[in-house]
Parts: structure tokens; C-alpha cells; sequence
């Protein structure tokens, strides 16, 4: 009996955490997010500076669960974008601004390198559909 009950309450939980993963915030209808600068296809040198923007949604630090708020994430030479209800991972493709900043200076080697927002909500997790900006590309001298 002992075993029957720690596997149906093992199962409860991964139940549980499966409907959690799963649960994607809804997109607040009609939001963007878009790189201001730089423009696609700059020259840039090492060390340069990326400003987000947003329209019809509202920036709020990660943690904070206000409605129709998110945060920005650079996504650096990423493949592709983060599907809608996963976690934004943290590595050296996909940085993280969870204090709602509006700009970052950032550091990248001498070559081409594409650059795109990806916006989560308060757990860092992707939109319900994915809000992402246009992938330009930048020229590292």
C-alpha cells in the first residue's frame, strides 16, 4: 500500500509540473518587440551598444506578474527562437534582462553575428505566440 501510494503521489507531482511547464502566458494581443539600434546589416566595433523596443506591452522586471508585461532577452547567434512556454535558457546565445532594461552594451568577436529579441514573461518563459523582433545582422570589426 505504502509503495501504491508514493507512486500515485509521485505521479501527482509530475502531473502537476507538467501542467505547469506547459502553461504558456497568452501574448497580449498586438505586442512587438524590435531592435532600434543597431540597424541591420551596421558595422559595429567589439563593444557596442543594443536598444530594445516594445509596443502594446509594458517592460516589468522577471518576477513581477502585472499583466500584459514582460522582459527582454538577446538571443546571439541563436538557431532559432525559444518555443512558446519554455524557459529561456541561460548560455552564451541567450542573455537575460530581467531588471527591464531598455539597453545593453555588449561584447562580441570580430565576424558577422545576427541578433534578435525574444520577450518572457515573469519566469523567463517564451509568449504564447512567441513575441520576437526581426533577426538583423551586425558586421564586428
Amino acid at each position: 500500500m505504502k509503495s501504491f501510494m508514493s507512486r500515485a503521489a509521485l505521479a501527482g507531482v509530475l502531473m502537476g509540473v507538467s501542467v505547469l511547464a506547459s502553461a504558456a502566458t497568452p501574448a497580449p494581443k498586438g505586442a512587438e518587440v524590435f531592435i532600434v539600434s543597431p540597424e541591420d546589416g551596421a558595422t559595429v566595433p567589439q563593444t557596442f551598444t543594443v536598444k530594445f523596443g516594445v509596443k502594446d506591452i509594458a517592460l516589468a522586471p522577471a518576477g513581477d506578474v502585472t499583466k500584459n508585461t514582460g522582459h527582454h532577452h538577446l538571443l546571439i547567434d541563436a538557431k532559432e527562437i525559444v518555443p512558446a512556454g519554455s524557459v529561456v535558457p541561460t548560455d552564451a546565445n541567450h542573455m537575460h534582462f530581467g531588471k527591464a532594461q531598455t539597453q545593453a552594451e555588449i561584447k562580441l568577436a570580430p565576424g558577422k553575428h545576427t541578433l534578435q529579441l525574444e520577450l518572457g514573461d515573469s519566469g523567463h518563459m517564451a509568449f504564447d505566440p512567441p513575441i520576437v523582433s526581426k533577426k538583423i545582422t551586425v558586421n564586428v570589426k
